[in-house]
């Protein structure tokens, strides 16, 4: 039998042990620098009363049921985080900060996500759901991330997609990782991370690879549910790309390409769920302007 095959008959087996959503952390990845934003976007007010997108992210997390949320970012806005977090959020023992820039061999630059990810492992004890700081993915995104993973008892993985007209900047082209799935069972069979993307005269197109992609196309906004295997094999991955690049000053190890090759190697299978929401994120500053408003009404 394929080993694709395989492993999606593995999945759709239940197993007798109840899911325990009390053993799923919400990691937010905050440790980017924001050099095109110019500053902590990550903690810039877009609500009315001005809520971070984390705080709706954090909010969502426990209304579901998750045990923790961990936060990933850097030792430089430790201070204003804590604050932050005490501000909105009071002494909630069930939020972790993990240090990135801690996280093995130091650089002004974050390694990338792949890299944020592998540096909570410590502090994991079952599946995880992945969101970006600087990103909202509609009311109910966390909550089909988690059922996606709790529909397989946590032994696959799974990424919440958005329709590719959802998630273009009014402010500019943008980057997405565009997904092939599988009309048959909804895994994803290849994702291609594309640049370059923007509308024009009503129809969209990209610089690379270069081409013209369909506006309802599943784009993936890193919001995934992934089993604790698949943030342990990072490791191995991890140690492999820093001896490659570990003179590269702008190489960063991605999340996306990581899960998509263990998937291609037969160790993760990725159930894609289609999102109708519409996504909101902030890249430049005047993204900040246009998510302020879509929140004030």
């Amino acid at each position: 039998m394929p080993v694709r095959s395989l492993m999606h008959l593995l999945v759709s087996k239940r197993v007798t042990v109840a899911f325990n959503r009390s053993k799923v952390s919400l990691v937010v990845m905050a440790g980017g620098l924001g050099s095109r934003f110019g500053g902590n976007k990550q903690l810039e007010g877009v609500g009315p009363n001005g809520e971070a997108f984390l705080d709706y992210a954090i909010n969502d997390a426990r209304n579901l049921g998750l045990g923790q949320t961990v936060i990933v970012a850097r030792t430089d806005i430790d201070e204003e985080l804590r604050s932050h977090l005490n501000e909105r959020h009071g002494t909630d023992s069930e939020i972790t900060i993990v240090h990135q820039d801690s996280f093995g061999p130091s650089r002004p630059k974050p390694w990338g996500t792949g890299h944020a990810i592998l540096s909570t492992s410590s502090v994991l004890n079952g599946p995880i759901i992945v969101v970006n700081a600087d990103d909202y993915y509609g009311e109910n995104g966390i909550k089909l991330a988690l059922e996606a993973i709790e529909d397989t008892d946590g032994t696959a993985g799974a990424l919440v997609a958005f329709e590719l007209r959802q998630t273009l900047s009014a402010t500019g082209s943008v980057s997405r990782g565009i997904c092939k799935v599988a009309s048959s069972d909804d895994f994803l069979e290849e994702l291609v991370e594309t640049h370059g993307i923007r509308s024009e005269g009503g129809v969209i197109q990209a610089d690379d690879p270069l081409g013209v992609l369909e506006e309802d196309a599943p784009v993936s906004m890193n919001l995934w549910a992934l089993p604790l295997e698949a943030v342990n094999r990072l490791a191995g991955q991890w140690a492999s790309f820093y001896s490659q690049n570990s003179d590269d000053p702008s190489s960063e190890f991605l999340l996306p390409e990581a899960l998509d090759h263990q998937r291609s190697e037969g160790l993760l299978s990725i159930r894609v769920v289609k999102s109708p929401e519409k996504w909101v994120g902030i890249t430049n500053r005047e993204d900040l302007e246009i998510a302020q408003k879509l929140f004030s009404g």
